[in-house]
């Protein structure tokens, strides 16, 4: 793509989510981009993969929201841009026993072929599961993540792990419900598994965390290239080798952020004014 990118205001962009995601990407899009947001109708993002895992995700998030990104420009013509959202969510990176998630919202322009990514990542204390043997400590759990604002999800078990082959219940809204739920499970398999529901229209945090990658997505739009002004220039790369402030040796802690246009290639890098790394950070002083 070259030069600037035109506006998108009065564009349509369609976004492939059957999760109510709207709510949270929508609002921002007319506000900062002018762009009209629409989603299909009996659009089926499951077919993509469930958290519930009775249908298996496949690919990497990215490949995953191109994916509906592409099913969703299928189903509207007339759109200029696609949108979609992926989270993942798993073990941090370095704190043990922490769990980590991470929010990703894409958007693609057809008309120009520009693909940007917004993202936002942190502690998923949100994420919650426990195996109950008893309906009383099922109410419990459901107590304590703040059900039924909070959605959960009801699965047997078998061979100790969660599976939606021996039962699964996702749509529950009320005590009722839910504990219904779980009597089935327990009459299957003898425990059933509770988890938070991770889709977003059940899940209130996770929902913050999709609008904060959305604004993150404004900000890499409105960040340009200085040599051919396309929009996502935004940090690419964060560099290691911050010199240690014991012995001088670099360090696995950051020194500099690295920017690299798509469009054009210029690659910037820019030094971090953080001064040296903690002594504690490094392998010759801490071998």
């Amino acid at each position: 793509m070259d030069g600037a990118v035109p506006s998108l205001r009065g564009e349509i962009a369609v976004l492939a989510t059957m999760h109510g995601k709207e709510r949270a990407i929508a609002p921002l899009l007319s506000r900062f981009l002018g762009v009209h947001v629409v989603v299909p109708e009996a659009f089926d993002t499951d077919r993509f993969g469930t958290f519930s895992r009775d249908v298996a995700r496949t690919g990497t998030p990215l490949e995953t929201a191109r994916a509906k990104i592409a099913a969703g420009f299928e189903r509207v013509a007339e759109a200029r841009l696609g949108l979609a959202s992926e989270g993942s969510f798993g073990p941090h990176p370095v704190v043990p026993f922490l769990a980590w998630g991470s929010e990703r919202v894409v958007l693609v322009d057809r008309a120009s072929g520009l693909e940007l990514v917004g993202q936002h990542e942190a502690p998923a204390r949100h994420v919650v599961h426990a195996q109950v043997h008893h309906v009383e400590d099922a109410r419990a759990f459901a107590a304590r993540v703040g059900f039924p604002r909070q959605g959960v999800i009801v699965m047997g078990v078998a061979d100790g792990q969660p599976s939606p082959a021996v039962a699964l219940a996702k749509d529950a809204h009320d005590d009722e419900s839910l504990l219904a739920a779980v009597r089935r499970a327990l009459a299957v398999s003898g425990v059933a598994s509770l988890e938070t529901d991770m889709r977003a229209h059940r899940n209130p945090h996770r929902m913050r965390c999709i609008r904060r990658a959305t604004l993150d997505l404004l900000r890499a739009w409105y960040s340009h290239c200085p040599a051919c002004d396309r929009p996502g220039y935004v940090i690419s790369a964060r560099l290691p080798g911050r010199p240690c402030g014991g012995c001088g040796a670099p360090t696995g802690q950051v020194l500099a952020d690295e920017r690299r246009c798509a469009g054009c290639g210029l690659v910037e890098r820019r030094l971090r004014n953080d001064g040296p790394a903690d002594p504690a950070h490094c392998d010759a002083c801490n071998p």
